[in-house]
């Protein structure tokens, strides 16, 4: 029986993947076997040593101590794309309120229930609407930053909406690049993607490279209609440049789901209280993707959507499987694969892969390995740590 602690409200549909007859789900456990959460500020001090894996369900994992789990061998999995669909409606949304007058001919018309009079009322609001007047999307330009999951759907959507599409991501994927449309055009550097975008949307996870990334430098490039939306990451963009964009004329207006003290109250703001994911449907995705990945591992040791440790997925053909991760060097498999010859335990199959510092390899074996073995190659310097899977 696996024990899963949960750290947030997850959604029912991804609990029912854990079948009741396996798994054991609560918010307290002693010694949990993995940990399945949300947006919980997950500390080091709260993952005991039976913690073999952590499922976010989302994609962000800001939340997670990343080099802690890598260094205790517990791999880390997200749900990139879960969401995706939710965050460019919003995204579409975004782009709709930062250019026409919409919110500030709502909140004119709220101002108006004293009057009585319809015909009056209609007088008025035909006179006040040209204080309202924006601009179509269509036949803009806009610049997609991130060409993910997210990215591509948002590119998409702005063809669809008959904009013509620019984007720019140095670390584009062959998946991601198969994804997007041939009419979208690539930008050699963010630079250029500023300089031309009338409308910006960011779609980039947070790493030091993009920490920061839209700053006052890269501000300067932007032309004073521009729009920029940030529905990624608050670490992506530097807030005080924003500010001093917007007040020079550089930047026309802000439209991000990461509020902060120094942009509240700006006519040139539009604020939403980190909403881009918030939908019921892309809290079942989520969760969905997260249970599935998580028992994946569990129960056959595959890896699939991991942030921190190799993606690795080995069809059960029978016996005992052993699980192995281990620091990234030499002659540890060659180690391995000696102590179980030493126990005339036959491989049938077996499957290795490395990311960064850490290594993984699943085994199959045809009998049961006895303990003894077992503890030789955890024995084995540089092996973190090993689990056997019936």
């Amino acid at each position: 029986m696996y024990k899963i602690l949960t750290r947030n409200q997850i959604s029912v549909k991804g609990l029912e993947r854990l079948p009741r007859e396996k798994y054991e789900i609560a918010s307290e456990f002693t010694a949990p076997d993995a940990v399945l959460l949300r947006s919980h500020k997950l500390t080091t001090d709260e993952i005991s040593d039976s913690v073999m894996a952590i499922a976010r369900a989302g994609a962000g994992v800001n939340n997670i101590p990343i080099a802690d789990c890598t260094r205790r061998g517990i791999p880390v999995f997200n749900t990139p794309g879960a969401n995706a669909n939710a965050v460019k409606e919003l995204v579409i949304a975004g782009m709709a309120l930062g250019s026409r007058g919409i919110l500030p001919g709502i909140d004119f018309v709220s101002t108006l229930g004293e009057m009585t009079d319809g015909a009056e009322m209609s007088k008025l609001l035909e006179k006040e609407k040209k204080r309202f007047k924006g601009q179509e999307l269509y036949g803009k330009t806009l610049g997609v930053v991130g060409l993910g999951a997210i990215g591509s759907l948002v590119a998409r959507a702005g063809l669809d909406l008959g904009m013509e599409v620019i984007g720019y991501d140095p670390a584009l994927s062959v998946d991601a690049a198969w994804r997007l449309p041939s009419s979208v055009k690539r930008m050699e550097n963010i630079g250029s993607l500023f300089a031309r975008a009338d409308y910006i949307s960011l779609h980039l996870p947070v790493l030091d490279a993009t920490r920061g990334l839209v700053n006052g430098e890269l501000l300067n490039n932007c032309k004073p209609t521009t729009r920029l939306l940030n529905f990624a990451r608050e670490e992506i963009v530097d807030n005080a440049a924003i500010v001093n964009a917007l007040e020079a004329g550089t930047l026309n207006r802000y439209i991000t789901d990461f509020p902060a003290p120094e942009l509240i109250g700006r006519d040139d703001v539009i604020l939403m209280p980190h909403i881009g994911a918030s939908t019921d449907e892309a809290e079942e995705n989520c969760a969905v993707m997260a249970a599935d990945q998580l028992r994946d591992f569990l129960e056959n040791g595959n890896i699939k959507n991991s942030v921190n440790f190799p993606a690795l997925a080995l069809e059960r053909t029978g016996g005992t499987r052993i699980a192995i991760s281990n620091s990234n060097v030499p002659k540890i498999l060659g180690h391995v694969l000696s102590a179980l010859a030493d126990a005339d335990l036959n491989v049938i199959d077996m499957l290795n892969k490395s990311r960064d510092d850490v290594a993984y390899n699943l085994i199959d074996v045809a009998a049961a390995p006895a303990t003894a073995v077992i503890d030789r190659i955890r024995g084995i310097e540089g092996v973190i740590n090993v689990r056997v899977i019936d």
